[in-house]
């Protein structure tokens, strides 16, 4: 029974998470990211550039640029300019963190990482479990059935 309450919020949150993704600039990837700690959204992000910057996140060739922060690092840099604290959070994203984002996920305290899409490279998962953070994928098949 705790199962299925669980499962239905993390396919709501999940669901915000890809809907907060097509915010971003970025045409190759639209990635959402949704910080949730006691049942209460703590913070959200999208992968884009830093504030100030232009919005487009590829150059001329179509490559994305350098300088493109991931959605989930800026949920967690959001997280760091508040009041809150990402210990014992879940972090909901649309797609599976990449190597470098996983060390920020673990090192902000968070413990439970839900997503829908795989990324091409499974070692920011692999780090992650190993760092004993839950991880939960739903299929995009089950969020809009």
């Amino acid at each position: 029974m705790k199962e299925d309450k669980q499962r239905k919020y993390d396919i709501a949150y999940l669901k915000m998470a890809i809907e907060w993704g097509k915010l971003s600039h970025c045409e190759r990837k639209q990635v959402g990211a949704i910080i949730v700690k006691d049942r209460m959204i703590i913070s959200d992000g999208y992968n884009g550039t830093p504030t100030g910057f232009e919005n487009p996140c590829e150059d001329e060739e179509g490559y994305t640029k350098w300088y493109v922060l991931h959605a989930e690092a800026n949920a967690i840099l959001k997280v760091a300019s508040s009041t809150q604290s990402c210990r014992g959070a879940t972090l909901y994203i649309s797609l599976s963190p990449c190597k470098e984002c996983s060390k920020l996920i673990h090192q902000a305290g968070i413990t439970r990482v839900v997503y829908s899409q795989e990324y091409k490279d499974n070692s920011g998962i692999d780090f992650l479990k190993k760092a004993d953070v839950s991880i939960e994928y739903i299929s995009e098949a089950e969020l809009f059935s």
